[in-house]
């Protein structure tokens, strides 16, 4: 019998192996911020840019290895405000739209026509609505987790639904907030987040990043290890900034409402079916219809990029449109 034989595959055992960039930059995009961004793979392949949670989540050397470095050009960016972009966790001049802009600014520059658009959770409704924007610009989406930016979900995840599954966690979550407040925890903890007290801020920020992480994955066997300080400042500011008011997008329901713009897109998503916070309900409200969306539920997985039967998932649409 193979000694490997009934052993779990981890999800580095689906990924390319590491590559480094052969471009890296920083882009001026006006009112102080620069917006860092790169290149790998193959210089002359089918160019594919990948936009990160969050928001306020970063890009990662990890999300290089999705793709087939002889036949994609990989473009990572640091959405406003986190990563290597800069300032680090400012929220001035920070939107929806103003990421949609930096996602056209970076095309432009490197002289690509259209791409394929790769993204999770915010970064599939960051994929979503640039593709809504400028569909001609697109070539392909490849969502991971579906966020749509919509109330219930800010509800379900930030007032109380999620919490019913992990009540351990989530009475860690509210701790640090009186009770009067708790009615909507988001507001309770913007106040936080943005006093001006950089050690206040940095401790709500951690207890913020540790709720969301410790759901990430199913499995989950307590709070991971603390985010950096500085990362979770910038992660929690961002994404409590975007949430606050609700992702910049005219009406709740926006994506649904103009998906009509990108049903000739082809389109795949990769689900997991225990997603405890982009639960699999959006994902299906989004593919439903859609004739050229390829939805994936994958089972015994939850939100994290980096479940192994995500991460498959994910490699495996990307081979498949390397024909």
């Amino acid at each position: 019998m193979d000694k490997n034989a009934g052993q779990k595959r981890t999800a580095s055992a689906f990924l390319y192996p590491p590559i480094e960039p052969f471009d890296q930059r920083l882009l001026d995009v006006g009112f102080g911020h620069q917006i860092y961004f790169e290149q790998s793979g193959n210089p002359q392949g089918r160019p594919v840019v990948v936009c990160h949670g969050g928001p306020g989540g970063g890009s990662s050397p990890a999300m290089r290895r999705y793709f087939d470095p002889a036949h994609y050009r990989i473009v990572l960016f640091d959405q406003r405000g986190c990563g290597l972009s800069k300032p680090h966790a400012s929220v001035n001049h920070n939107t929806t739209w103003d990421l949609i802009s930096d996602m056209e600014r970076i095309r432009a520059a490197l002289g690509i026509e259209s791409w394929v658009v790769f993204g999770g959770s915010w970064g599939a409704t960051l994929s979503l609505l640039y593709a809504q924007t400028y569909p001609d610009r697109v070539d392909a989406l490849v969502l991971r987790g579906v966020f749509l930016a919509q109330r219930s979900e800010l509800e379900w995840f930030y007032g109380g639904g999620a919490g019913q599954f992990f009540p351990d966690l989530w009475t860690q979550f509210i701790a640090p907030i009186p009770d009067e407040e708790r009615h909507d925890m988001i507001t309770a903890y913007n106040r936080r987040l943005f006093s001006g007290d950089y050690l206040q801020e940095a401790r709500f920020a951690r207890h913020w990043a540790m709720w969301e992480n410790a759901l990430a994955s199913v499995d989950y066997d307590g709070f991971p290890g603390e985010a950096p300080p500085d990362y979770a400042h910038a992660f929690a500011r961002i994404e409590n900034h975007y949430f606050m008011n609700h992702a910049f997008l005219e009406e709740d329901g926006q994506i649904l409402r103009d998906r009509h713009r990108i049903e000739h897109i082809p389109a795949t998503i990769v689900q997991g079916r225990m997603d405890m916070i982009c639960p699999p309900i959006s994902a299906w409200r989004l593919a439903r219809g859609w004739k050229r969306c390829d939805l994936r539920l994958v089972p015994a997985a939850g939100h994290a990029l980096s479940e192994p039967g995500i991460t498959a998932a994910l490699v495996a649409a990307m081979d498949r449109m390397r024909s």
